[in-house]
């Protein structure tokens, strides 16, 4: 080998030591375990995407049909199974009341938070039961209010139990489950607290719902009175960007309508009318999940061979809507409350979509699941 070849295998030798220095010396990812250093990580996806895909499969499954014909039940009888109490006042039961001259009571609402978390509205025994998200009893606070008749849960965690009869207010229960204040009802916008037809939230926003109509607000979650206790024009949908409306168009028709404003401009989303094919007596659901979809849920009456039309089997039909144009995406069925008890929120929608429904019987009752999608 001659000079000039020692001289080029050298400067190859030095530049292949330079390279494994450097390679040696490079910083490395310490937010990383050793363990996952060098090989392949895979990152979960998010949430939306999953909503996203699940929202359009619907569409396209929708276009198939006529406009605004409702698709046929994607489930029919009882729903999976999440929470089962006995009648009572004991841990693991809620109150059932039959007095001889006043109206029977049951459980009058029932919420979820955003982590999948369930409170019941067990007014009978002046308290509300919490549920965590696999249906375990994991606590009871003490109402605050006597007429307690409905119930929501904020962003924050904080409970909100509408009394619209007797105190006329709002209690506002902290999460750590101690009384923060009182918003009161009557007033601007609202003259009479029995005008009052649920409670909701915006953000740290506590509003009161005004004869299935507008929405007025009361305060915040931290117990603050509005003093201006400003109208917006529906239920906010939990995306946060329609307003929206519910109604049955002619009483004992099979026809219901759903509306839906532009929150940012006011302006028509949609209004749309549907044609249920049986008679509608009560709208008992109108609210929306994380994607936008919106529910909606009707107690109708059922024809029963040989009976007459008056004595039809009760039924509720849940609708699931496109939130940009009404259109109908998918329906249950589910087995109506047929005894007298008088409640206020029987089903609540949770984010990820679908809903949780209180049934009841003699025996017991039941926090049952079911979709329309």
């Amino acid at each position: 080998m001659n000079r000039s070849q020692n001289l080029i295998v050298g400067a190859v030798v030095l530049i292949a030591a330079v390279l494994v220095v450097v390679v040696m010396l490079w910083p490395q990812d310490k937010s990383r375990p050793e363990e996952d250093r060098g090989r392949e990580v895979q990152v979960e996806p998010s949430d939306e995407p999953k909503v996203a895909r699940s929202l359009e499969a619907l569409r396209q499954r929708a276009r198939g049909l006529d406009a605004g014909e409702i698709p046929s039940a994607a489930s029919t009888g009882q729903g999976a199974v999440f929470a089962t109490f006995g009648w009572g006042s004991a841990a693991g039961q809620l109150g059932h009341k039959r007095p001889d001259e006043a109206n029977p009571e049951a459980p009058m609402s029932v919420a979820l938070d955003r982590f999948g978390n369930v409170t019941v509205l067990d007014q009978v025994n002046d308290r509300v039961v919490k549920l965590d998200k696999t249906g375990k009893v994991i606590g009871t606070t003490p109402l605050t209010v006597q007429g307690a008749q409905d119930l929501t849960i904020a962003a924050d965690g904080t409970t909100l139990v509408l009394d619209r009869v007797i105190d006329k207010s709002v209690a506002v229960i902290g999460p750590d489950g101690k009384l923060v204040g009182e918003l009161k009802l009557e007033g601007k916008n609202l003259e009479e607290g029995g005008a009052a037809t649920g409670v909701f939230t915006d953000g740290e926003d506590v509003y009161v719902e005004r004869e299935h109509g507008d929405l007025v607000k009361l305060g915040t979650t931290k117990g603050v009175a509005d003093p201006d206790r400003e109208e917006v024009p529906g239920r906010l949908s939990r995306d946060g960007t329609a307003y929206l409306t519910a109604g049955i168009s002619v009483p004992g028709e099979d026809r219901v309508y759903v509306g839906s404003l532009e929150k940012a401009s006011k302006q028509q989303r949609f209004q749309r009318e549907y044609r249920l094919g049986m008679p509608v007596t009560g709208l008992m659901l109108l609210d929306t999940d994380r994607s936008g979809i919106i529910y909606l849920g009707a107690l109708t009456t059922v024809p029963v061979p040989n009976q007459p039309e008056a004595e039809g089997r009760p039924m509720v039909l849940l609708l699931c809507l496109d939130p940009l144009d009404g259109r109908p995406l998918g329906r249950a069925e589910l087995p109506a409350n047929v005894n007298a008890d008088e409640t206020f929120r029987e089903l609540v929608v949770a984010d990820e979509g679908g809903v949780l429904y209180l049934y009841r019987t003699e025996e017991k009752a039941q926090l049952q699941k079911y979709d329309c999608r």
